[in-house]
């Protein structure tokens, strides 16, 4: 059963991911107080450095679309696209967009109701709301999408064009060469990548099973309670390691356009039957706002004013995307091949991106409408929780009946998706014989990943606390903030001379 892991990458992340949840059982005062602290250290004191690597990511992206390098195809002139744009666009956007289901719903609140001191604005104020909505495009639009986007393309050209191994450390052989990358330092940066998604997908399941959860309770009046959690668990778990040991071009591809299509109908939906009017005007206001401050919103530190704001926010996502985005590279390098490179950026960077500056128009633009209203969503914040909030907004909707079943089953789907990919690629860092041509990790990894996860996830959330696990989880943002580095200069390498590196030589 054994024979096809990896063990000196797969052992150690998964010790110690199990380690992690039961020190956090055992001691849960002290691995919150801990973690947070560490985190807390590495805002203050690299928040500078998150925010300068984000912005890089987005110049290279722009840059690399623009360059020789962008008509390189991956895996030669000759090869076949593994998929059809359509079902490549959906994957990829799916895969990343799990959590904005959520957080488009939640954080304008947060961000309405408790805006940056150093701005200057009254909570709950037309200026609040601009601040609000202006900071969601920043978040979750152009930035995000360029973190994962640098470390995607390096691994495709790596993996497919210079036919290097299946492992993160292929993604600094053009800047450290390949003995170099390829010893201990590789092992370790495999570790550290594979730990990090680990927690991260716990906290993130964590997050979506409450989430679940307090639908089903909302819509039919069951009770959200550690056994409805672990049912919800076990049938998120059983669904992706299924749709995951299916390969590739069966289980992901079919969630992934089913939800594409989904998506599509929960926007119209909530467009025509939400504040259209001002859905259009405060989304097109708060994007010129974002756009002309791009650069400020970015770099904004808060250190001059001593604001804890951008360190609480925006860093804070920083280091989570840094943390998700190598591994996940993984996956999304895998499935552009036959691509051009510069359609690779359209897909996973530009397409994404102009998404979810609709998604947030929509979405988030109907909270902070709402909250703006009556303040109801503050309220309900506050004295219910996060969870509450999405329902509350549903709730106030024609056809709450029919759209608050149809939010649980595309969050349902989604979070399977996300889960689904990212499991895919954790499972095959994590074993030996991954090529081009085997692909595909065993079921047995994906299932032991899958089920380990799923069961940690549940007992964080039911007896102790997952605050600690995802402020871990951001701690690995560091390492992986440095690696992204690494891989920046990896691409800069290989955006000078393709053909030094492209084993096909194909500039077309």
């Amino acid at each position: 059963m054994f024979l096809n892991i990896k063990h000196s990458v797969f052992w150690p992340p998964f010790l110690l991911f199990i380690g992690a949840a039961v020190l956090s059982m055992l001691h849960k005062e002290f691995f919150v107080r801990v973690t947070t602290a560490g985190n807390d250290w590495v805002i203050s004191n690299v928040g500078w450095l998150f925010s300068i690597a984000a912005l890089l990511m987005v110049f290279a992206c722009v840059s690399v679309y623009f360059s020789r390098l962008g008509e390189v195809r991956i895996g030669g002139p000759d090869a076949e696209p593994l998929l059809g744009f359509f079902s490549w666009f959906a994957i990829t956007l799916t895969t990343t967009i799990a959590t904005l289901l959520f957080w488009s719903l939640v954080e304008p609140v947060y961000l309405l109701s408790d805006p940056a001191d150093s701005i200057g604005v009254n909570p709950n104020s037309p200026e609040a709301a601009m601040f609000s909505l202006s900071s969601m495009f920043l978040h979750w639009t152009v930035t995000p999408y360029a973190i994962y986007t640098v470390p995607a393309v390096v691994f495709a050209f790596v993996y497919y064009n210079m036919r290097k191994p299946y492992s993160l450390s292929s993604l600094l052989i053009p800047l450290l060469g390949e003995k170099t990358a390829q010893g201990k330092a590789g092992t370790i940066v495999d570790i550290v990548s594979l730990y990090t998604l680990a927690l991260g997908m716990a906290a993130s399941m964590g997050t979506n099973i409450l989430n679940l959860s307090g639908g089903i309770q909302y819509y039919t009046g069951v009770e959200s309670t550690p056994f409805l959690w672990a049912v919800i668990a076990a049938v998120v778990t059983l669904t992706f390691v299924i749709s995951s040991s299916t390969g590739l071009m069966n289980g992901i591809r079919t969630l992934s356009n089913v939800n594409m299509k989904i998506f599509v109908v929960m926007m119209v939906f909530l467009f025509l039957l939400g504040p259209t009017h001002y859905i259009l005007n405060a989304g097109t206001e708060a994007f010129g706002t974002f756009a002309s401050n791009f650069f400020q919103m970015s770099l904004f530190t808060g250190e001059m004013e001593g604001d804890p704001w951008p360190g609480d926010w925006t860093t804070f996502y920083w280091a989570s995307w840094f943390a998700w985005a190598l591994i996940t590279s993984i996956f999304l390098g895998r499935i552009a091949y036959g691509y051009k490179i510069k359609t690779m950026i359209l897909v996973n960077f530009v397409l994404p991106a102009f998404f979810g500056v609709i998604w947030i128009s929509i979405f988030s633009g109907t909270a902070i409408y709402l909250d703006l209203w009556d303040n109801r969503l503050t309220e309900t914040l506050i004295e219910s929780g996060p969870q509450a909030v999405l329902y509350e907004v549903f709730g106030s909707l024609p056809f709450a009946s029919l759209l608050i079943p149809f939010y649980v089953f595309i969050t349902f789907i989604t979070f399977v998706t996300a889960c689904d990919s990212n499991n895919s690629a954790m499972s095959g860092i994590s074993s030996t014989g991954i090529s081009p041509e085997t692909p595909e990790p065993s079921a047995v990894i994906k299932m032991i990943w899958g089920v380990t996860i799923s069961m940690i996830s549940w007992i964080m959330i039911s007896f102790a606390d997952i605050g600690g696990v995802k402020m871990l989880n951001n701690l690995g943002g560091l390492p992986s903030l440095v690696l992204g580095i690494f891989v920046l200069g990896s691409l800069f390498n290989i955006a000078m001379s393709p053909e030094k590196y492209d084993r096909f030589k194909n500039m077309s």
